[in-house]
Order: C-alpha cells, then structure tokens, then sequence
C-alpha cells in the first residue's frame, strides 16, 4: 500500500455530495502522519481550477505548477475523510508558504 504525506496533491475519486455521481478530481492531504499511523482514512481538501468561484475557506494556490497541477487553482473549503484506497495517485506536493496558508484558511474556517 502506498503512503501518503500531509502536503500531498493526489488524484482522487470524489462522489458528489449529493452522491449523484462522481469524478476523479485532485485533493490536498491535511491529515498527520499520526492520523496515517491508526487509521486506514485520510483527510482531504478538493482542489478546484474554477479559480473564479473562490468561497470562504478557499486558498488561490500561488505555486499550482510546483504543487504539480495544470492549471491555476485552489484548494477549497471542501474536506472529506476517504480510504486510502480512493486515492489514485500523487501529482506532487504543495509548497510550503502555500501550506502555510491553508492552515491558516482552515483554521479560520472551523473557527480553531
């Protein structure tokens, strides 16, 4: 089984949250290597290149090349809790001061 990383940008399959359907999308690891020791989830945050629709809770990536992405995006307010197993493959890693800023966007989110 492969291990993945806080910072990690991987390819995954998200269901809609209506479970309508669902579509491969990448996705931000946030959960710890902690978390990764006791359980078989991770957490994650879609990634969007809809970088108009940007909500409250969102971070514009500054360095979505680096993060191994193709287009500019964000990385959304949106999180999830999915197996490993979901997870396709990793696209790259985000950078630090972008991070940085998407702990600070969730912080503000969930009021920590």
């Amino acid at each position: 089984m492969t291990a993945f990383s806080r910072g990690d940008v991987v390819l995954v399959g998200f269901v809609f949250s209506d479970e309508s359907g669902k579509k491969v999308r990448p996705a931000l690891v946030l959960s710890s290597p902690g978390y990764h020791r006791g359980r078989q989830e991770v957490v994650v945050a879609a990634i969007s290149s809809n970088i108009r629709r940007r909500l409250f809770g969102d971070h514009a990536i500054a360095d979505w090349k680096g993060a191994g992405l193709l287009f500019p995006s964000l990385v959304t307010g949106i999180l999830r809790t999915i197996k490993r197993t979901m997870i396709d493959r990793k696209l790259g890693t985000m950078p630090k001061t972008d991070m940085k800023a998407v702990g600070r966007e969730l912080r503000r989110s969930l009021a920590l």
